[in-house]
């Protein structure tokens, strides 16, 4: 035993080796020993990839120390030999290797290089800063990353990508506003935990606008009338040192959005997109046939010792028992034709650049019917500096159209009813091609293709977004800026109801009907600045002042017509015998800050960074108006000093990094600090509708961060670990109040706290980069911890039945499970406190519902002309099956409830029958740990291939640059969870399509 104790530790040694041998083995393939040959004169010119020269350019003759630089013009002289080896090299740019091989003249293109550290800079809103000497934490995607995605919003983009950034598509229909969480929940209200979003400098109202049916859960998207090929970057700030300058509108992260722009001293050039494919929903639930919906249907009879009836059992006596249709294929199994043209020009001379472009996309519907969504987007850039280059002035106006025609849905569930009619439900068409309804009126079912055929609705949406910014050099180190912004946000939603939608029976019972919402959101912000820049000693000295001036206009209003007098006036709201007001608010928000920054950085070595802001929000009482903000961020590069250099010189970049600060949040309503009236049914009466608190206050987050990157073998391989708390508390809720006040809640402050921790990972590694052949791969994982940590007197509130401290915001409570009744059997859970009453005193068991982890992995190939990209996304998380009628009723049944079932053969499902006590106990059980079941997933998110085709026949024909790709979006999931849509587990809704197109990209 003894002998094979030792033998077991050489193999793991050797196991150990061997795989590090495998994991860093591609790093060094490509490189070679110096060949040495008779040297000959070889000159040429360095550009980027736009045509324009590049001073500077190292170029070495790869394995010596010979080598030389470009002049101002890009040229460069060096002598080599045939067999000798190129190597290109500069500062933000890709490393190019070229072989000389007989040549005497060699021009070269080099490449932007997105992971050069020491060239890559970064938005941090109110500056740039270069990644590497970043105090906080900033994530970053580029233009490459996302222009060529089959998408509606940006955000998707984001997918996957981020760590840290958790992103969820309640749905899979066009225009439907994903779910954004920043490093986790904040705030006990869903609607306190957007993210301030801010385009070109301009900043947007995060929050959804109500859809207008139940398709649109999370509501429309402000962002689904931006063009995805005209951003430039996204970058997502997280930390108290990279949100606090934006004080209490970043108290959940902040997601910029920079658009493409000109380029100066370049010719006109001309850019142009087209891409078409399709797309088909990407899961459907495994649901039972016709044989096995009868099986469970009969044993329902049978256990309860009856005889089926025409009137309650049409599916068994009068339906056809024969039939099968597969409900999911024909109500959301259509195919979505996707269309999508860009263009645009963009050039410059010395002093004034522009880019003007446009675009055109739109995406069919699965649903049956003809439904599209359209969007139709402008955009344009100028930037001006004066020949003295004191001062700038840019400007950039984005402006988009959506139009969505989704059937319109308002209670009743489209998709709810594809999982749970019956297989054997009657036909949908008579033979003569009109809508069948005899054997529908047995059921308390509908045609479900009625409603379809006869309601139609419109959500169009019209958004533009401007923003000016200037820029003038008082003196040298001191610039004067101004950024001034305007933004007009409308959206008009019209649905029309026919009653021929209804059985024939009960038609002449129902009216016609409409419903209206009109919402617009306008907002101007005003920010004069002072930037400071200064060396001192052996560093320099950065400093900001600015004053912000911000009002928000916004008005909403949503009209209902009922008894129209024929079809063709439905809408006409004269026509109608009703027409109710629901909701008709003007709404005013102010909001002024002054706000600071200082930082310094010592031989780019030592960094220090001190943010300091004072808001002020028109939604709190008048004492309670202000609040302070503020942030320390520090960093150290390690790497930088000599002893570290000497003792390891395989790592090229070590920085530690750190941060803490407070923001705030006034994300609450408007005016709710005081009393609130509405007007009577009869004149000249009012009546309270809100109680008066002027005296809650901001909601406040501090955050802690710590951090360290390391890069190794010149940045081929870098990891980036962070550690991060963050504690909001003061919570702005609702405070319940006892009934005899009138009121059910009045706006107060909550001595709660919550609690988001977590780790953070991200590694990149280049594996391989010879003169042909490149293979890079990015990995990110992210690890959240969500905790409530404090909330005195909870049980006196309306959370008593929802949180619990010491447990995350998103967890169900559950009664304890008992397995089968032995002499009923039907389930059975705990009566924990024997009161004989099931309540929430006996839901002892906490299930979290969020996910555990979640990351992303990609790796981009390249090989001469092929580039082959592809990410996958993986998430970890728990969640309760969805909720299915009681078995043996007359409704669709899953195929894995059919199988624990086995002919009344296992004991994991209760009896099958449509008794009273049956569908009690089945209840109690779908709130008990029962269906509570793990829903992790691993997708394929994307998958791009593209092939740019060789320069010189291209320039025969006049064009510079032509690609062909391929793209696949969600082209499959693997999970063990039977549900449609595993990023919102549970829930009846439509998942994301697996789409597939293909396209062409030309420059001109």
């Amino acid at each position: 035993m003894k002998n094979d104790l030792y033998i077991g530790k050489d193999m793991w040694r050797y196991a150990l080796f061997t795989g590090m041998l495998l994991v860093f083995l591609p790093v060094f393939a490509s490189v070679s020993p110096p060949i040495f040959s008779l040297q000959h004169e070889i000159n040429g010119t360095v550009t980027d990839i736009d045509g324009l020269p590049l001073p500077g350019v190292n170029i070495i003759i790869k394995g010596t120390q010979q080598g030389t630089i470009s002049d101002s013009d890009g040229r460069y002289v060096i002598a080599a030999g045939e067999k000798d080896v190129l190597v290109f090299s500069y500062i933000g740019f890709k490393t190019l290797e070229r072989s000389v091989n007989g040549h005497t003249i060699l021009n070269v293109q080099l490449e932007e290089d997105i992971t050069a550290l020491e060239g890559i800079e970064v938005n941090a809103g109110y500056y740039t800063v270069k990644e590497r000497e970043q105090t906080g934490n900033i994530a970053k995607v580029t233009s490459e990353e996302i222009e060529l995605q089959p998408i509606v919003s940006p955000l998707e983009a984001l997918q996957g990508r981020m760590a840290g950034v958790e992103i969820v598509q309640d749905n899979g229909i066009p225009g439907n506003a994903p779910v954004i969480r920043i490093r986790g929940q904040n705030s006990l209200r869903d609607d306190g935990n957007y993210p301030l979003y801010i385009i070109d400098g301009m900043p947007i109202n995060s929050t959804p606008i109500d859809g207008g049916n139940n398709f649109y859960m999370g509501g429309m998207d402000p962002l689904s009338t931006l063009n995805v090929s005209n951003i430039e970057s996204i970058e997502v700030l997280k930390d108290a040192d990279a949100t606090a300058i934006y004080g209490s509108r970043g108290a959940n992260g902040v997601v910029l959005i920079t658009t493409k722009k000109g380029n100066f001293e370049r010719k006109t050039a001309i850019e142009a997109r087209w891409y078409s494919g399709f797309g088909k929903v990407s899961r459907k639930e495994d649901l039972l046939n016709t044989e096995q919906y009868l099986t469970l249907r009969r044993a329902a009879l049978e256990n309860d010792g009856r005889e089926p009836d025409e009137s309650s059992d049409y599916d068994l006596l009068v339906w056809d028992q024969n039939r099968y249709t597969d409900w999911q294929e024909v109500l959301f199994g259509g195919t979505s034709q996707i269309t999508n043209i860009n263009i645009a020009a963009s050039g410059g001379s010395k002093t004034t650049s522009f880019r003007l472009g446009g675009s055109y996309h739109k995406e069919g519907i699965v649903f049956p019917g003809d439904n599209d969504y359209h969007k139709i987007t402008a955009g344009l850039n100028l930037n001006h500096t004066s020949e003295n280059e004191k001062l700038n002035i840019n400007f950039s106006v984005n402006y988009g159209i959506d139009q969505s025609d989704v059937p319109a849905y308002d209670n009743n569930s489209f998709i709810g009813m594809a999982l749970t009619l019956p297989p054997n439900a009657p036909e949908l068409y008579n033979e003569d091609g009109t809508l069948h309804w005899k054997e529908w009126e047995y059921s308390q079912w509908n045609n479900p293709l009625a409603a379809i055929l006869n309601r139609t609705s419109s959500d169009e949406g019209h958004n533009i977004v401007a923003n000016l910014g200037l820029s003038y050099q008082l003196f040298q180190g001191l610039l004067f800026k101004a950024n001034m912004g305007y933004t007009n946000l409308s959206r008009d939603y019209k649905a029309l109801f026919s009653k021929n939608e209804y059985r024939p029976e009960i038609r002449d019972s129902q009216n016609h009907s409409s419903r209206e919402r009109h919402a617009t959101r306008k907002s101007w912000i005003i920010e004069p600045q002072l930037a400071y820049n200064t060396p001192i000693g052996e560093g320099t000295l950065d400093g900001l002042i600015g004053i912000t001036f911000q009002q928000n206009d916004s008005k909403n209003l949503i009209v209902t017509g009922e008894g129209f007098v024929s079809e063709a006036l439905i809408g006409d709201l004269s026509a109608a015998e009703s027409v109710n007001v629901i909701n008709n608010q003007v709404i005013q928000y102010k909001y002024n800050a002054l706000f600071a920054r200082l930082s310094y950085n010592w031989r780019k070595k030592y960094f220090i960074n001190l943010t300091g802001r004072r808001d002020g929000s028109s939604r709190f009482g008048p004492n309670k108006r202000f609040s302070n903000f503020w942030a320390v961020g520090g960093a150290w590069i390690f790497s930088e000093e000599p002893f570290m250099k000497k003792h390891f010189p395989f790592l090229s970049y070590g920085k530690f990094r750190g941060s803490y600060g407070t923001t705030g949040s006034d994300q609450i309503g408007d005016y709710e600090y005081l009393d609130a009236y509405e007007a009577t049914v009869g004149p000249n009466g009012l009546y309270p509708t809100g109680l008066t608190n002027p005296d809650y206050s901001w909601e406040e987050n501090k955050k802690l961060e710590a951090a360290i990157q390391l890069g190794f073998l010149q940045d081929r391989i870098t990891l980036g670990v962070s550690w991060y708390r963050n504690r909001s508390s003061n919570q702005l809720v609702g405070f319940p109040l006892p009934s005899i006040t009138g009121f059910s809640t009045v706006q107060a402050n909550l001595p709660a706290t919550v609690q988001n921790t977590g780790w953070e990972f991200e590694m990149s590694t280049l594996n391989i980069n010879s003169n042909d052949f490149k293979w890079q791969t990015f990995v990110n994982l992210s690890i959240p911890n969500n905790k409530l940590v404090r909330f005195p007197n909870m049980d006196q509130t309306i959370y008593a039945n929802t949180y619990r401290v010491g447990h995350p915001l998103n967890i169900q409570l559950l009664y304890p499970y008992d397995g089968i009744d032995p002499d009923t059997g039907l389930y059975r859970v705990v009566d924990v406190n024997e009161d004989e009453r099931y309540d929430y005193e006996d839901r002892i068991i906490i299930k979290e519902t969020g996910r555990k982890y979640f990351g992303g992995m990609t790796n981009n190939f390249s090989y001469k002309g092929f580039a082959l990209s592809f990410l996958w996304e993986f998430v970890s998380q728990d969640a309760r099956e969805r909720r299915t009628g009681l078995p043996g009723y007359k409704a669709q049944q899953t195929a894995h409830l059919f199988d624990q079932w086995n002919y009344g053969k296992n004991d994991h499902v209760q009896i099958i029958s449509e008794s009273s006590a049956a569908n009690t106990t089945y209840s109690r059980a779908y709130s008990s740990e029962r269906f509570f079941t793990n829903a992790s997933f691993l997708r394929l998110r994307t998958l791009s291939l593209s092939y740019e085709l060789p320069t010189k026949p291209l320039q025969e024909i006049g064009l510079n640059r032509c690609s062909l790709f391929l793209q696949g979006q969600n082209l499959f999931t693997i999970t063990g969870y039977n549900s449609l849509n595993v990023e919102n587990p549970g829930q009846p809704t439509i998942p994301v399509l697996r789409t597939i197109t293909f396209g062409i990209q030309i420059h001109l």
